[in-house]
């Protein structure tokens, strides 16, 4: 007689679990729902989370967290599935990680440059309150660069 083997069913989750997980609100689950970057199987009013769910929303917050938009996110993510397949899906985002990289660098020097200018008034501004505490009447310092 043959032994019939079935494997464990797939595990599943509930939006509540998902939300719990990965530590974002139920609005944000059906917000990716609703822009088709996890696609839950519907019972009755029931969302049915699977493990390609669970995937798909470790990369889009992977994504969010290195400054990608939600638009950027699914159509890096749905490339896996169309043509060219994964190695288009890595070459895309290779350039995307290029253009990112750039784009936060740029607010880098930005950052930098108003960091320089506020230690820079900061000076001026404590300058200026140790010739008062003193009692020096002169101009104050740095006067002409105002």
């Amino acid at each position: 007689m043959l032994a019939v083997v079935t494997s464990p069913p797939e595990p599943t989750w509930s939006i509540a679990e998902i939300a719990r997980d990965f530590g974002v609100t139920h609005r944000t689950v059906r917000h990716y729902e609703a822009l088709g970057l996890v696609a839950p199987e519907r019972r009755g009013t029931t969302r049915v989370y699977h493990r390609r769910d669970r995937i798909r929303m470790e990369l889009v917050l992977r994504g969010r967290r290195l400054g990608f938009g939600l638009d950027e996110i699914k159509r890096i993510i749905d490339m896996y599935d169309d043509q060219p397949g994964e190695a288009g899906q890595l070459r895309y985002l290779l350039e995307q990680i290029a253009r990112q990289r750039d784009q936060l660098c740029a607010r880098r020097r930005d950052i930098d440059a108003a960091m320089a200018e506020l230690d820079a008034v900061e000076a001026r501004c404590r300058r200026d309150l140790e010739r008062l505490a003193t009692g020096d009447a002169g101009p104050p310092a740095g006067a002409d660069a105002r």
